[in-house]
């Protein structure tokens, strides 16, 4: 089970560092698209730090399980949050889906983790 906890971490650490980063960073395109979805810039900034921070907590959490899980249940959290913003949005059903994979994702990682510890 750690195996699959392991590859799913690194692979969603992977994948939200490099969508938090042009968050955290402020790039204009992509203030353009989330702005499209009623989110500032200022919140914009703190959505990719979020989502960096829980790419260190789940590759942290490779050696502190605890922690790996926390990041885990952290970012399905902010995922459902991405979800819900879409659906308020009215946004395309191809707009949300990315952020609904990377919630299944994370739930299924914190799963996998929490039977683990």
């Amino acid at each position: 089970m750690f195996i699959a906890t392991a590859v799913l971490s690194v692979l969603l650490a992977l994948a939200f560092a490099g969508a938090g980063f042009p968050k955290a960073s402020g790039k204009e395109e992509m203030a353009a698209q989330l702005g499209r979805l009623g989110v500032s810039a200022g919140f914009m900034r703190v959505i990719g730090a979020l989502e960096i921070i829980g790419a260190v907590g789940l590759i942290a959490g490779l050696w502190v399980g605890a922690l790996g899980v926390a990041a885990a249940i952290g970012l399905a959290l902010l995922m459902a949050g991405a979800v819900a913003t879409h659906v308020k949005a009215r946004d395309a059903a191809k707009g949300s889906l990315p952020s609904l994979v990377l919630l299944v994702l994370s739930a299924v990682t914190a799963a996998l983790g929490l039977a683990a510890l």
